[in-house]
């Protein structure tokens, strides 16, 4: 058997010296008592594997001896030796939860080392299965800290799992950085006072260790309320630190009440085992957060970045617009001002009237198509046919695109399958492209746009006859405020980029498709992620 720390309790010396004797011959550590109130005081300040005991003693009885030991060090075996074994004897032996029974004399000690073999095992196996079972109700407790990222939440749940699993008055998790002369409680389960939770801190608290590993200590403390309060708590702290981050601690403290056993060494193995999941889970939380504060950050910034380039665009397209504006208005003009000379022919003021009609009608189709580009896009996905947008697109830059003598010819199928996305982003994203192409050949060009479908998602690709995009540059061409034209803002293609990725889908630069640039896009069939 292994060898372990023992503790006999016999008022005859004889007895107790044999039995050190006998068990010092098996590797054993012994300690032995005549006095049952000296043993006692011991079994308070150390710990022991094994208690054996006399059953009558003058001046205390060995089941109280039990009793006090089974309170203090709820772990440790206990055999009973006794002189005079009765049934009844073996029943209060039995109902107090005595590890076995040995009876006086025992001269050679065979049943001593038979029966302090047996105790022994016997715990081992308790022990096992107490720590088997402390570990599946962690991986129950992990599972829920772990599922929280809420940190509002989370240290709630830690407190509540302490408490909850050592069976504890009050549990508490406070943090403390270096700058802070006392540690912020950030959660707490019992009662509900602040003066009981800087008491139990000040009163547990132990130097910071160093390294990640947490450290626990118990210690007898006596918290009090002030005068005006009649709450009082008196019992055993544990306070364990564990390193958060550089330069922060967490400090988990859990009080039980002095009736009841102090915590054994499971107990503590796992309030260890558990502040270091706890601190794991709130790390992750903390991540969690900034995380979605970046993701928020990063979505608002691409929402104005889109916006901000949808109204740099719609810059571009004013010149060409107002023209197209300029000339009904003209023509409006000019029929009212003929439509209403005195001597004209009533037929032929009704022509006036009619063409004015006509030119007020082609004003309203361009301004609607103006207001439609640049009214900010309320981003909900609905079911589109991208290659309406595509021709809707190229008959709103129609006007600019034959001044600037640039041909547009188009490849697409009579009907896309239809598909669930942004349509007003979608058209950003080819009134840049086409823009882009339309910049790059100043004296003119072709532009084809060409599309099919392919399995799970859509692809489309513009292509000019420009000079294309030189090797060095082509790296670079989706980074923000990166332009290769004068006066150009840098973000078309970044936020074109950014919108194609937000549905799901690739937009790239195609190399060696023909004499100038080509870019493909490509639209899964399920839309955004």
């Amino acid at each position: 058997m292994d060898a372990g720390r023992i503790v006999v309790v016999d008022d005859e010396v004889g007895i107790g010296m044999l039995c050190q004797r006998l068990l010092a011959r098996e590797g054993h550590t012994v300690e032995v008592f005549s006095e049952p109130r000296a043993a006692v005081n011991w079994l308070a300040e150390h710990q022991t594997d094994l208690l054996i005991v006399d059953i009558r003693m003058p001046e205390v009885d060995g089941f109280e001896v039990v009793a006090h030991t089974q309170r203090l060090q709820p772990n440790a075996a206990i055999l009973i030796m006794t002189g005079y074994g009765t049934v009844q004897t073996a029943i209060r032996a039995l109902h107090q939860g005595v590890d076995g029974l040995i009876l006086k004399p025992f001269e050679h000690g065979a049943s001593l080392l038979d029966a302090v073999g047996q105790a022994m095992d016997n715990n081992r196996k308790k022990k096992d299965a107490a720590r088997v079972q402390a570990i599946r109700e962690l991986f129950a407790v992990n599972e829920k800290l772990f599922s929280e990222t809420d940190l509002r939440r989370l240290p709630e749940l830690i407190v509540e799992a302490m408490r909850e699993n050592l069976h504890c008055t009050a549990s508490g998790l406070f943090e403390c950085d270096e700058s802070d002369s006392a540690p912020r409680p950030i959660g707490w389960s019992g009662p509900k006072a602040e003066f009981l939770a800087a008491a139990l801190w000040r009163a547990s608290r132990r130097p910071t260790p160093h390294g990640d590993e947490p450290t626990a200590g118990a210690t007898p403390a006596a918290i009090a309320a002030p005068a005006t309060s009649t709450i009082v708590l008196e019992g055993t702290v544990v306070a364990l630190t564990a390193a958060a981050r550089p330069g922060a601690e967490l400090i988990f403290c859990v009080l039980r009440p002095l009736e009841m056993s102090p915590f054994s060494e499971l107990e503590l193995e796992l309030l260890q085992l558990l502040s270091r999941q706890a601190t794991v889970a709130l790390e992750n939380a903390r991540l969690y957060a900034e995380q979605w504060e970046n993701l928020e950050r990063v979505r608002r910034s691409q929402k104005a970045l889109v916006q901000a380039e949808k109204m740099a665009t719609a810059g571009r397209l004013s010149a060409s617009i107002a023209h197209e504006v300029n000339n009904p208005l003209q023509a409006m003009q000019n029929c009212l001002h003929l439509a209403g000379r005195a001597d004209l022919p009533p037929e032929k003021r009704q022509e006036y009237f009619d063409l004015a009609k006509s030119e007020l009608e082609r004003l309203r189709v361009t301004v609607r198509r103006m207001l439609d580009f640049s009214r900010p896009g309320s981003g909900a996905h609905q079911t589109q046919d991208v290659g309406q947008i595509v021709r809707y697109v190229v008959s709103l830059m129609a006007k600019q695109l034959a001044e600037a003598r640039v041909e547009v010819r188009l490849d697409l199928p009579e009907v896309f399958p239809p598909m669930r996305l942004d349509g007003s982003q979608i058209q950003q994203v080819f009134i840049n492209l086409v823009l882009n192409a339309a910049d790059a050949m100043p004296a003119g060009g072709q532009i084809l746009i060409s599309g099919r479908v392919l399995e799970g998602g859509i692809e489309l690709t513009l292509a000019d006859t420009g000079p294309g995009i030189p090797p060095e540059r082509q790296g670079s061409i989706f980074e923000p405020f990166y332009s290769t034209r004068e006066g150009g803002t840098g973000l078309g293609l970044t936020v074109s980029y950014n919108i194609i990725s937000a549905h799901g889908g690739t937009l790239e630069l195609v190399s060696g498709a023909g004499p100038g640039a080509c870019f493909r896009v490509f639209l899964p069939a399920g839309g955004a992620t």
